[in-house]
């Protein structure tokens, strides 16, 4: 085998060592495809079947967002100027840009934060008349 063909084949290995299981499936529904060969992925104990791919694509979220879908409207002002204040805390943006943030919802107002830390903070809008999603 020629020293280029080596290089060659260890830079596809490389690159399939990579590949998630969805990824490494669907390369062989392909590979089966295209050079009609029939591969058992289901004989093999340490692979999934096709059908169970699902399974794995379910996983456990483990960072939230929270999206602030509406406010207290105009009449409610203490309302509103907590809930401002709540924003500013949480963003560390200033009261004026609290305040426009708020009209145009929805709006993400913090990204990548605990299952816990999301249901406390929505709580905490909730009780002061806010609408918070959590995605």
């Amino acid at each position: 085998m020629s020293y280029s063909l080596e290089l060659e084949i260890t830079e596809i290995i490389n690159k399939l060592k990579t590949l998630t299981l969805l990824e490494a499936v669907e390369l062989i529904q392909q590979i089966e495809d295209i050079f009609g060969v029939e591969t058992n992925l289901a004989a093999s104990s340490n692979v999934l079947p096709v059908e169970n791919t699902q399974i794995i694509q379910e996983t456990t979220q483990t960072e939230f967002s929270l999206i602030l879908e509406s406010v207290p409207s105009e009449e409610e002002k203490k309302k509103r100027l907590n809930i401002f204040r709540l924003i500013r805390e949480l963003t560390s943006i200033g009261l004026k840009e609290a305040k426009e943030l708020t009209s145009n919802l929805p709006q993400t107002l913090k990204e990548s934060l605990s299952q816990n830390e999301a249901k406390d903070i929505k709580n905490q809008f909730e009780e002061m008349g806010a609408q918070i999603k959590i995605i």
